[in-house]
């Protein structure tokens, strides 16, 4: 390859990889060791924590930059991996100062956390040009070290990002064998997707309207053009259950906040509870029942009794 050539390639692989590259790709690019020496010279190459990794024209690194450069200093076969992946992906800013790799070979490097395993290449991607976990596997490693709160965030954003959905996150972690992690994301998505016929909605639902101590309500009636679930005509309350999914669409939201403000425009009073809340959650379903049954009690009462 002429040194024109040479030259050029180098230029693009550095562009592609944040601004690092590696003494064995300047060597495959037919850079010498006298070239690559005079370039640390002249301030061209920087050294970084990891030998035969330089940061190019400049020393400091962005965090890609040191992503990559973490990775290709644990071989060919590592990739990002656990709070650094993501971080990568956006999932979850990562807390500590290690980058977070998984190899084949473990390596003991200042400022790397090495996790010494044999992914699956079904496990693994690429992201704005570093190797790294898929979203799914990522999720999985962060599941096994995060509470169950800050794990649903994580499946949250990677939703929101659309890295992955929780219906084909469930899927993947049926075909991933155990590991840790795995079984804290199943019961979280369990609890999200599950989902209840309208007849068993009512079934859960009622027990609850009845200890807050409202009388039975009307189910799926049309009221101010809509169909609503429950619904209390003489205190002028509707109750509405969402579905399941943890980030809901543009137009659903619009639809479900028009409905909404139609209904308090013509004086009721709408609720809103997801069927996880009902089923997982029912306390706090009465709990506020029963604060707004008794304010809509009491607005009755206030009503017969005006002069």
């Amino acid at each position: 390859m002429g040194a024109k050539n040479g030259h050029s390639a180098a230029w693009k692989l550095v562009r592609a990889q944040h601004g690092v590259v590696t003494r064995q790709q300047l060597l495959d690019l037919d850079f010498g060791e006298k070239a690559i020496k005079h370039r640390r010279r002249n301030g061209r190459l920087h050294p970084t924590p990891w030998r035969g990794i330089y940061a190019v024209g400049r020393p400091g690194l962005t965090k890609e930059g040191l992503f990559i450069a973490a990775v290709l200093a644990c071989g060919d076969e590592a990739v990002l991996s656990h709070a650094s992946g993501g971080d990568l992906w956006r999932m979850r800013r990562q807390r500590s100062g290690w980058v977070e790799v998984s190899a084949p070979t473990k390596h003991e490097l200042e400022g790397i956390r090495s996790h010494r395993r044999r992914l699956h290449t079904s496990d693994i991607t690429e992201h704005r040009g570093i190797p790294v976990t898929t979203p799914a596997c990522t999720l999985i490693d962060m599941a096994a070290r995060l509470n169950a709160s800050q794990t649903e965030r994580c499946v949250n954003e990677a939703d929101k990002l659309d890295l992955i959905d929780p219906e084909t996150l469930r899927q993947a972690l049926d075909a991933t064998d155990p590991r840790p992690g795995v079984g804290r994301l199943k019961r979280i998505l369990d609890i999200r997707s599950f989902t209840l016929t309208d007849s068993e909605t009512e079934q859960r639902f009622l027990p609850i309207a009845r200890k807050a101590g409202l009388p039975r309500p009307l189910t799926q009636r049309w009221v101010n053009g809509f169909r609503v679930d429950f619904y209390w005509p003489d205190l002028e309350l509707i109750v509405e259950t969402d579905g399941l999914r943890y980030h809901r669409t543009p137009a659903e939201q619009a639809r479900d906040a028009l409905r909404d403000q139609v209904h308090a425009a013509a004086g009721y009073t709408p609720l809103r509870f997801t069927r996880a809340q009902i089923c997982y959650d029912p306390q706090h379903v009465e709990r506020i029942l029963t604060e707004v049954a008794g304010r809509l009690i009491l607005r009755q009462l206030s009503d017969r009794l005006a002069p």
